[in-house]
């Protein structure tokens, strides 16, 4: 058995979830050796520029992928809902592992059950426009204070009293062990979270069957049904880069339930969908949700929301 190469972020969060994909197949292929290749992506060296005003996507994974296309690794570990949906020549996703709580949470000074408790005025951290749109459409007094860094970065900017409170994904904290943090957890029902958040993808080159037979053993159906579902949906609506666009998808006996949220930054036009029937008919399905976004105006509001970028 060869041994293997992974690349990733050198972020706290990256490394946690790269050593969580190399201890599961480790399981799966006792001997199995992996090393870790760490890449700096523009995302990590710019980390103070609002996540809208980019115009190129794969912000945090492009030179990750450059790194195995190039050879300098056997594969890559990423946040899911970091990927564009067009998957990059000569690569392809070889698994998705079993995905992590894809809801979204509050960080905050003091106790908070929902968005109703914040106090008038709080200041909420987040660059994410799909959280601004959320936030916006709920609570318009608000004060939106953009925020970028890492998860101890902006569990911080709580501690230190810089804002109010913060909103992140529940997986990122869970995975470096700052679940203790987690004021309470979102109804992802309602503030619908980003497409795949929550789960990971591994990559490899698809012209690697080995690394792709070893790498296949960890990848979870269900979670890749459910994220392939979602980004079916994103990849219709041709949205910009981060644009306020939330899909979750979730499992109710045989059926699947999309629900889908899009927005401008300022909430003034806010589209809210759901789709409902069976699991096995879950691209069908996809397109049918994307059809309805479409029908009712989703491809204008976001082109506008690209255009004031």
């Amino acid at each position: 058995m060869r041994p293997l190469t992974v690349a990733t972020r050198a972020s706290r969060l990256a490394l946690a979830q790269t050593q969580a994909v190399i201890d599961a197949l480790k399981a799966a292929h006792p001997g199995l050796e992996v090393a870790i290749h760490t890449v700096a992506t523009h995302g990590d060296q710019d980390s103070h520029t609002e996540l809208w005003k980019f115009s190129s996507s794969g912000l945090f994974t492009t030179q990750v992928e450059k790194a195995v296309l190039e050879r300098k690794a056997d594969f890559a570990v990423h946040s899911f809902k970091d990927l564009p949906t067009q998957t990059s020549a000569g690569l392809c996703i070889a698994a998705v592992p079993p995905r992590h709580g894809p809801e979204d949470v509050w960080v905050c000074n003091y106790p908070v059950s929902g968005i109703g408790d914040l106090r008038p005025g709080a200041r909420v951290g987040t660059s994410s426009p799909r959280r601004i749109a959320l936030l916006r459409e709920s609570r318009s007094d608000l004060k939106i204070v953009p925020i970028r860094g890492n998860v101890e970065t902006r569990v911080k900017k709580v501690t230190t009293g810089q804002v109010d409170a913060v909103v992140m994904a529940r997986a990122g904290l869970d995975r470096v062990g700052l679940s203790d943090r987690i004021g309470s957890v979102l109804d992802p029902t309602q503030f619908i979270p980003a497409p795949a958040q929550g789960a990971l993808a591994i990559q490899c080159r698809s012209d690697d069957p080995d690394a792709i037979g070893l790498l296949l053993v960890i990848d979870d159906p269900a979670s890749r049904l459910f994220v392939e579902a979602e980004r079916a949906v994103l990849a219709r609506l041709h949205p910009g880069c981060h644009a306020p666009v939330g899909i979750y998808a979730r499992r109710e006996g045989d059926d699947i339930i999309l629900s889908a949220f899009v927005a401008d930054m300022s909430a003034r036009r806010v589209l809210r969908r759901q789709v409902c029937g069976p699991a096995a008919q879950s691209l069908e399905l996809a397109n049918k949700l994307a059809d309805e976004l479409i029908g009712q105006g989703a491809v204008e509001i976001l082109s506008c929301v690209e255009n004031d970028e």
